[in-house]
């Protein structure tokens, strides 16, 4: 079997490493294939599968073009798109998505999300992007690999160009699968576009997301386990406890806590400054196993920056910044270790909140007004809160939260981890390893066999004129301006703001202008009228007394 797994940037095959090499070593040819290079350490990654299998594992590029005008129509277009799914009312306790994706879309669709016509609108919009022709690049790229099935992750990022590769794969009678990447992507990404043949999902949740979101039907989705976290379970630290205490510059011998950051929101607080008021109010407890506590704080891969210029308190005796990204052996067992010694972990919302419940380690967070966009602010959040009962223990002060800790450094119990653990991560049994069902339904999918090819719809070649026209009258500065281009909504409502306050500054002056006018003709009339009494009493030799 030969596999074509393309995913926007090489990185994104991490959550995949474990399928990839199974896939491998039941002798099927897999082509790892990205959008764009990175800087994360996923080349590395894949390279290693490569050189670990020489013959099964091939690692390059994709045809995606690059800067042309159909490929940017059909970006506009989705991104459009994606916006107006967005302002509906539903989405209204998601401010933060609304946002991201407001950021992102062409003026025009910013016109049309607040109009009352939003939904033909958007109806017109979608019928319009299926008409948009695929480059002919692409076609021929998937040709040359000919594969027995075609996987794509994540395909539901804002604008995604990889809408294309299941057309083509359609058009081509190949099979294909979206292969969801993680734990928030059905909720809170875009739409999937094209259903492909199979969309692979971690679990019920997922499923029932998959048709909430995206209208697809339960056949089409398969549940299979969170194939990712396969790594966490019955694992082993590398190191004892003391040894990765001094390895990270934390007294030996001595319990410590594990603040594992987030990849928020743009424009959300930093959550360096945060954690140093987290900082500040353990080492404010009454209780002295709190206050002495040493703590190990992980900064997150994309929020980096933020820790640079930070610089330690007298609070931080007792605290070490440390980790990398684990994409590579000595990364992951680093940060299990991290994880396996620590005696709680604490964070806002993030994938190691959930490696932790699998590592079985309490798990704690804070629910704060500054940080709700970022947690209850968004339909995955709540998943750590409510499947299985949930496993998080919150607070929603820090004083709450440093009562929480204390309890448990006495022996006190905490949330249980293994119901989540059990429907969200493994929903086939606890101890049924995700990535060889993923495998299993990867092969009879290819199976299968091929697909009719799926010729253009009657409908997208009736529309293709339209499109010609958007493509030529796009060349206008004007229009390439209004429909082309992405424009962030705060700068355009700034620009209004700006016309507006002009406007009234001109219509200030003006009502300025005309009370002068009008209030300088009275006292002028007074003044006539002065003038001519002194006249007329002057002629006739009176004087004023």
């Amino acid at each position: 079997m030969k596999v074509l797994f393309i995913a926007r940037h090489f990185t994104y095959f991490r959550n995949f490493e474990s399928v990839v090499a199974l896939l491998a070593e039941r002798g099927h040819c897999v082509h790892l294939a990205a959008d764009r290079e990175e800087q994360l350490g996923g080349r590395a990654m894949v390279d290693r599968l490569a050189t670990r299998y020489p013959n099964r594992v091939s690692v390059g590029l994709t045809a995606i073009p690059r800067e042309t005008r159909t490929g940017s129509l059909a970006t506009a277009l989705r991104l459009g798109l994606d916006h107006i799914r967005y302002a509906d009312p539903s989405y209204a306790t998601t401010p933060q998505i609304r946002v991201r994706a407001r950021e992102r879309a062409p003026l025009l669709a910013l016109l049309l999300a607040q109009s009352p016509f939003r939904g033909s609108a958007a109806r017109v919009l979608d019928w319009i992007e299926q008409a948009v022709p695929r480059q002919a690049d692409i076609d021929e790229y998937i040709r040359a690999h000919r594969p027995d099935v075609i996987l794509v992750t994540p395909l539901i990022e804002l604008g995604s160009p990889q809408v294309d590769y299941l057309r083509a794969a359609r058009s081509l009678g190949i099979r294909s699968a979206l292969c969801v990447w993680s734990w928030d992507h059905l909720s809170s990404k875009a739409l999937i576009r094209v259903v492909p043949d199979a969309v692979i999902v971690w679990n019920d949740t997922q499923r029932t997301e998959a048709g909430r979101f995206h209208g697809i039907s339960p056949e089409r989705v398969i549940v299979t386990g969170a194939q990712c976290f396969d790594q966490w379970f019955d694992r082993q630290p590398r190191r004892g406890g003391d040894e990765f205490r001094t390895r990270v510059g934390l007294p030996p011998a001595r319990p410590f806590l594990l603040y594992v950051c987030s990849a928020l929101f743009k424009n959300s607080p930093s959550e360096a400054a945060f954690v140093h008021e987290w900082v500040k109010a353990l080492r404010r407890s009454s209780d002295p196993r709190l206050r002495d506590i040493a703590i190990l704080v992980r900064p997150h891969p994309q929020r980096l920056d933020e820790w640079r210029d930070r610089e330690a308190s007298p609070a931080w005796e007792h605290v070490a910044v440390w980790g990398s990204n684990p994409v590579d052996a000595d990364a992951r067992a680093d940060y299990f270790d991290s994880m396996f010694h620590a005696t709680a972990v604490i964070g806002l919302n993030t994938s190691a909140l959930v490696e932790a419940a699998i590592v079985n380690r309490p798990v704690f967070t804070l629910l704060l007004p500054e940080f709700r966009d970022n947690q209850e602010g968004t339909f995955h959040f709540h998943h750590l809160l409510n499947v299985g009962e949930g496993f998080l223990n919150t607070a929603r002060a820090l004083d709450e939260h440093a009562a929480q800790l204390s309890v448990l450094l006495t022996g006190g119990a905490s949330r249980s981890n293994r119901p989540f653990v059990e429907r969200f991560i493994r929903p086939q049994g606890i101890h049924v390893p995700a990535t060889p069902t993923f495998v299993d339904e990867v092969e009879q999918l290819a199976n299968k066999g091929g697909l009719k090819p799926a010729p253009v719809s009657v409908r997208g070649l009736a529309l293709r004129p339209v499109v010609y026209a958007l493509l030529l009258t796009s060349r206008l500065p004007w229009v390439e301006r209004l429909y082309w281009h992405s424009h962030r909504w705060d700068e355009w409502q700034e620009g209004v703001r700006a016309i507006e306050a002009r406007n009234a500054r001109r219509r200030s002056k003006r009502r300025d202008k005309a009370w002068r006018v009008f209030s300088r003709a009275p006292r002028q009339a007074v003044a006539q009228i002065k003038t001519v009494a002194k006249s007329a009493l002057a002629a006739t030799g009176m004087r004023r007394s």
